[in-house]
């Protein structure tokens, strides 16, 4: 909960961050993005005081009969770390992969031009290829966190990367909110020169939702294997 709370926190001053932008049609992807860096960054911040919450060593039994897993503060402060800048990661990547500022985008343009074909193969190829980072950043967050504090540190990973969450889903929340605008400019008969500038908006509004999905695939990730491992120990 106390995890939870600073994620709050630190996602409301986030937010708050847009005003020291100068937010045109053509930034407004880049300060979406940059609200999930400090969102990601505050967070580290804060979490440092609540981690004297914590005792400063404290053990688990294993579910094996095993010794006694002792577990140190920062190593759960280092869990917590991973899931949290792993998310942003995530997030980074997809941006990356589905924005039409970058090379994949404009590269599966150049392979409309030639037909059908290779523009589905081109963006099945793209598709694969955008996931490899985010499996090795959800593989390494499982690695350690496994390995310092067991099925504990997967549920603080977890957390870490649901604590951006306001920030994610306000930035996923744009693209559907500027894609009815542009629908209803349409249908209003209103100037070509606002669909233009909703369809930008659109654009970048695609971009973020992409953003929140591999947020919320990369955290069901870690909360489905806790709670497995939580179901294990307990039977």
């Amino acid at each position: 909960m106390i995890i939870t709370s600073v994620g709050i926190v630190a996602s409301f001053f986030s937010v708050l961050c847009a005003h020291f932008f100068t937010v045109t049609v053509d930034t407004v992807g880049n300060v979406l993005k940059y609200q999930l860096a400090i969102s990601t960054i505050y967070m580290t911040l804060l979490l440092i005081p609540a981690m004297f919450i914590l005792p400063p060593t404290f053990s688990f039994i294993q579910y094996d009969d095993s010794a006694p897993l002792e577990v140190g503060r920062w190593y759960a402060f280092g869990c917590i770390l991973f899931g949290l800048w792993s998310g942003m990661l995530i997030g980074f990547i997809t941006e990356y992969f589905t924005s039409n500022n970058y090379g994949p985008t404009l590269k599966l343009v150049k392979a409309c031009d030639n037909g059908p074909a290779p523009n589905i193969i081109q963006g099945l190829a793209l598709g694969y290829m955008s996931t490899i980072i985010p499996i090795l950043c959800i593989t390494a967050t499982i690695a350690y966190s496994f390995a310092v504090a067991g099925m504990y540190g997967i549920g603080l990973a977890a957390l870490g990367m649901l604590g951006s969450l306001p920030v994610a889903l306000t930035i996923d929340g744009y693209g559907p909110i500027s894609d009815n605008a542009g629908g209803i400019a349409e249908m209003s008969g209103l100037p070509s020169t606002v669909r233009d500038r909703t369809d930008a908006l659109d654009a970048a509004g695609n971009t973020t939702a992409a953003v929140g999905k591999g947020f919320a695939i990369g955290s069901a990730c870690l909360v489905g294997l806790a709670l497995f491992g939580a179901f294990v120990t307990r039977v």
